[in-house]
């Protein structure tokens, strides 16, 4: 009695929240698995197995183009939002400079305001900006990525920050007094030392990114331009929820793969990367 009142009600509590995560998961996988491919069919516990639903889903789909793009965008929006806001980081944490503060705040306070509140003014930005160039407008990887942007600058640039604090500065003036400049500091020594941060920064940008709906489903009408989001959810739109399902869960399957190997191959920095960002702000 003495353990189940300190250490048991624990594993309890522990197994509960197992189960009520893998739920939702394992209906998933056998409504991708299920023969029939409907969500009136579809059970908890799969009643058949067959992957009838993934062929379906390559073959009378653009799925492999909204993959390519959802990768494409993402990875580029995350990799040039975390170079992008180690420079801002570095400058706010090394340098001192007149509305240092005041830009901190600023950063700060338009992170308090949804992006969605913009949509209007975006919408209309880029429709004047697809008119005189349609490079970076409606329906091109480009476009999309500037405006996953300005969304993730403000966060990553805070979270390094206090990341950069934590660095003691007698490094670069260590490296100063050797010769290097600021440019050398930044990459040779500063760099290689914040690299959990860089790496926690980059995974929540690809997640935040990849699974992105609202502005996606604004800004990309052409089916080869759609992201996997705006794709799969075309599946089950309106009336077509039910026929569509099993496809629509086998995509979801395939669209966790990208998240799932990032998060595999950063695992190890992201205790370390979040914890040491959050000594100092």
């Amino acid at each position: 009695m003495r353990w189940l009142k300190k250490v048991g009600w624990r594993h309890a509590v522990g197994l509960l929240a197992i189960v009520f995560s893998l739920g939702p998961i394992l209906f998933v996988i056998s409504a991708a698995l299920n023969p029939l491919g409907t969500l009136s069919s579809s059970r908890l516990m799969p009643t058949g197995v067959s992957l009838d639903n993934f062929t379906k889903l390559l073959r009378d789909t653009n799925f492999g183009q909204w993959f390519l793009n959802s990768v494409i965008i993402a990875g580029t929006a995350s990799g040039v939002a975390v170079f992008v806001s180690a420079l801002a980081a570095y400058v706010f944490s090394r340098r001192r400079f007149r509305g240092r503060r005041t830009g901190l705040l600023s950063l700060l306070l338009i992170q308090m305001f949804p992006q969605f509140l913009a949509v209007v003014a975006i919408f209309l930005m880029f429709g004047a900006i697809t008119d005189y160039w349609p490079a970076i407008g409606f329906n091109t990887w480009w476009g999309l990525v500037l405006l996953y942007l300005g969304g993730a600058l403000g966060v990553g640039t805070w979270l390094m920050k206090g990341f950069f604090d934590t660095v003691p500065r007698e490094l670069d003036e260590s490296a100063t007094v050797d010769g290097a400049g600021h440019a050398q500091v930044f990459f040779r020594i500063l760099l290689p030392l914040v690299a959990p941060v860089l790496a926690v920064t980059g995974l929540l940008a690809f997640i935040s990114t990849i699974n992105e709906f609202i502005f996606a489903n604004i800004f990309l009408t052409d089916s080869s331009a759609k992201t996997l989001s705006v794709g799969l959810w075309g599946l089950v739109a309106a009336e077509q929820r039910n026929t569509n399902f099993g496809m629509f869960c086998a995509g979801t399957l395939l669209t966790a793969i990208p998240t799932v190997l990032v998060f595999q191959l950063l695992q190890r920095y992201i205790v370390e990367g979040l914890t040491a960002g959050a000594v100092k702000g």
